[in-house]
């Protein structure tokens, strides 16, 4: 796990996306899973201002809120198609995502873990990191070796939730991709930015690897890069990581 920490979010976007486009453009790459919400928002659009030829990859959601209409601008799917899949050009044939529709998560689900062990795992992942440590919808208690499954959230999951959807929906529920598919991408890129997620920061990268912090999984991973801002990192001890 390298880390790296950077005064603000600005510049540490600026950083990742810098690292994302150097991973996309590497001969073989070809399957990329991507995380929604607003921490990596600013980092797709700084990699679609590049205009770069992608249409090779095959783009996978991590998770989706269960419960909301699917045609919410908001899902996670709907999300990741305009800021990733629309702007970097991708064949809407070549993205895919999980359904928000309760009596369509689990299939849904177990096809996309089945389509990305038929295209030979993923190549790369875009992570944000949880308040309470989690990835995806693996909340604390996720095993390592977890499948994509239907999850009850923690209540700091609801309200974070809650803010994300201005109150009209809480999603007390959520679909996503299991930890086993998580941790055997080849390339790991994670985001946290904000004082709030300085402690799951202490936990991801301290550890013990645990269950209570999924996150802390990711200690044992080849290839992992984490981009800090200041604010996140302040639990971490002085010399860990590389101050930009």
């Amino acid at each position: 796990m390298k880390i790296e920490i950077f005064p603000g979010p600005q510049p540490a976007n600026q950083a990742a996306a810098d690292f994302l486009v150097r991973w996309l453009s590497a001969p073989g790459t070809k399957t990329l899973m991507v995380a929604a919400g607003n921490t990596p928002l600013e980092l797709y659009r700084l990699v679609a201002q590049r205009s770069l030829p992608l249409a090779h990859l095959n783009v996978f959601a991590l998770d989706d809120y269960v419960g909301v209409p699917s045609d919410d601008p908001r899902t996670c799917a709907n999300l990741l198609r305009r800021s990733v899949a629309d702007a970097w050009k991708i064949p809407p044939h070549q993205f895919f995502t999980v359904s928000s529709v309760e009596e369509e998560a689990i299939s849904s689900v177990k096809e996309h873990e089945r389509r990305i062990a038929s295209l030979g795992g993923l190549d790369v992942i875009v992570l944000g990191l949880g308040q309470n440590g989690h990835l995806g919808f693996n909340e604390p208690g996720s095993a390592p070796d977890s499948l994509g499954r239907l999850v009850k959230l923690e209540s700091s999951s609801v309200e974070a939730n809650r803010a994300w959807f201005g109150g009209e929906y809480a999603p007390s529920r959520g679909v996503t991709v299991g930890l086993k598919t998580i941790l055997a991408a080849k390339r790991i890129l994670i985001l946290a930015y904000g004082k709030h997620k300085s402690e799951a920061v202490a936990n991801m990268v301290n550890g013990p690897r645990s269950e209570r912090c999924p996150a802390s999984w990711l200690q044992d991973q080849p290839e992992v890069r984490v981009f800090l801002d200041e604010a996140s990192a302040a639990q971490l001890k002085p010399d860990m990581g590389r101050h930009r």
